[in-house]
């Protein structure tokens, strides 16, 4: 059975730090790129960060909005895929799911979210 179990969403004030984690379970974890999206209320869903599956090369990208604050990471010994997200803002406030994407299988999942809360 697969699964993304994501962790580490909370209250937080604007300009404080979060580190989401994701681990998979199920899968050869190496063999997928990963990424972290978010849904706001009202909204839809959007790609946050996506990172590669690494081996010889592997790139991070970034939704404009979050670039200078937040990292995207990952550690395919732990089965782990990280966020670190600095300088929140009330604007990140969403529910932020883990993705796994097999870029030739076609093979896609999702975790079920953490939620993010950014208010003073």
């Amino acid at each position: 059975q697969v699964q993304l179990v994501e962790s580490g969403g909370g209250l937080v004030q604007p300009g404080g730090s979060l580190r989401l984690s994701c681990v998979g379970s199920g899968i050869i974890f190496s063999f997928y790129n990963m990424g972290w999206y978010r849904q706001a209320p009202g909204s839809q869903r959007e790609l946050v960060a996506k990172i590669t599956r690494g081996g010889n090369t592997n790139y991070a990208d970034y939704t404009d909005s979050v670039k200078g604050r937040f990292t995207i990471s990952r550690d395919n010994a732990k089965n782990t895929v990280y966020l670190q997200m600095n300088g929140l803002k009330p604007e990140d406030t969403a529910v932020y799911y883990c993705n796994a994407d097999h870029p030739l299988r076609g093979e896609v999942y999702w975790g079920q979210g953490t939620q993010v809360t950014v208010s003073s």
